[in-house]
């Protein structure tokens, strides 16, 4: 063999010879022709002379009959071709690497979905980011164990961060008209209250908010950030986001007030509180989650149906508890029965019962409100 042919056996872009390399020099060792090689396999001549120039790979069924002719395991001749075949191939974009490490950890491909960012090349994807976060480079995008409280004891996700820094980015668009007030929120919940008995009186809770210094905001959940609301300040003035995931005037009103209570009790202004699964089956025991959570759950629970009022129906009713109990139960205390039946099952733990009565509220929640999802993109400057 010259040089001339050894040069054309091992490709001039790597150091990593084709497998009919090996197979020329076995042949010339044992003082075989190709011809002899593709009579001891069976298979035509001109088979053995593709795989030898180079011009056919390897399979598996020929690693395994080359294997037989020369004595050696299988493995032998596929890893040759397998090295062979990764040295042609060509290296990675950049930009693939850079695009994989922004989806690791953020939600983009849903972000861009949503009309958060718009999808274009990789570098202004990148700057984009940036700007979303609003730090100086992409090294300062907050992580996420440490970038906000949480209702549980995980951690917040990515898809939970992404939705928060959304929220805060509507939130710094709108105008505040009124200083925030304690005294004027905790007046403003007797207002609020009297909402309750109909979903539609859900679209006067933005200017009631608006009116004490309140900015609130309703952003769609993204799909498994399972968030419910959030708490934050823009310097002294407080933001309530919620998604309104569960269509439900029980839970619309629980997080709300759940919300409010975080407020009031200046929770969030070192850093901001995210809820996620405050009810259901999924939602961690009042015991293992955190002070603030249990003060929130509280007042929550208490501005929907006061503790005493519940206590006192289900000693009287319980086990048995008709529709006609809890529309008496809500007629009395004037709000709609939806959030007594609401009440009732968190009490009791019993997530099916009482179904028909939680009626919809996000129609008449979102009206008004600063709203970005279910096919609305909120306005914003980035």
């Amino acid at each position: 063999m010259t040089k001339t042919e050894d040069s054309q056996m091992i490709d001039k872009m790597t150091d990593v010879p084709r497998p009919g390399y090996f197979i020329r020099e076995e042949l010339e060792a044992r003082d075989w022709s190709q011809r002899d090689l593709a009579y001891v396999l069976g298979v035509p001549e001109q088979a053995v002379n593709l795989i030898i120039s180079g011009k056919r790979g390897i399979t598996a069924d020929m690693a395994k009959a080359l294997a037989g002719a020369f004595d050696v395991p299988p493995e032998f001749f596929a890893n040759l071709q397998k090295a062979y075949d990764l040295s042609q191939a060509r290296d990675p974009d950049p930009n693939v690497v850079r695009k994989a490490r922004l989806q690791s950890q953020y939600p983009i491909r849903e972000m861009i979905k949503r009309g958060w960012l718009t999808d274009v090349n990789v570098t202004l994807l990148e700057a984009q980011v940036v700007k979303f976060f609003d730090v100086p480079s992409l090294d300062d995008v907050p992580h996420l164990a440490h970038a906000a409280k949480k209702s549980t004891c995980d951690d917040v996700t990515p898809a939970q961060l992404a939705w928060l820094y959304r929220a805060r980015q509507i939130a710094k668009e709108m105008p505040l008209k009124h200083h925030y007030s304690e005294k004027a929120l905790r007046e403003a919940l007797n207002k609020l209250r009297l909402l309750m008995f109909d979903p539609e009186e859900a679209r006067h809770v933005p200017r009631i908010l608006a009116e004490v210094g309140v900015r609130y905001v309703i952003v769609e959940t993204l799909p498994t950030a399972k968030i419910d609301g959030a708490c934050f300040w823009l310097g002294k003035a407080p933001v309530i986001g919620m998604s309104v995931r569960y269509d439900r005037i029980d839970n619309y009103w629980f997080v709300l007030r759940h919300e409010i209570e975080h407020v009031l009790q200046s929770h969030g202004r070192d850093k901001e509180i995210v809820d996620a699964e405050l009810e259901g089956e999924k939602a961690s025991p009042d015991g293992n989650i955190p002070i603030e959570e249990r003060i929130a759950n509280a007042a929550a629970s208490e501005f929907c149906v006061p503790a005493h009022e519940m206590d006192s129906f289900i000693k009287r009713k319980n086990p048995f508890f008709s529709d006609r109990d809890v529309l008496g139960l809500a007629k009395r205390l004037q709000v709609h029965p939806g959030i007594v039946a609401g009440q009732l099952r968190r009490r009791l733990d019993k997530w099916s019962i009482f179904s028909k009565m939680l009626v919809k509220v996000r129609s008449h929640a979102v009206s008004g409100a600063a709203v970005d999802g279910w096919g609305q993109i909120a306005p914003v400057s980035l």
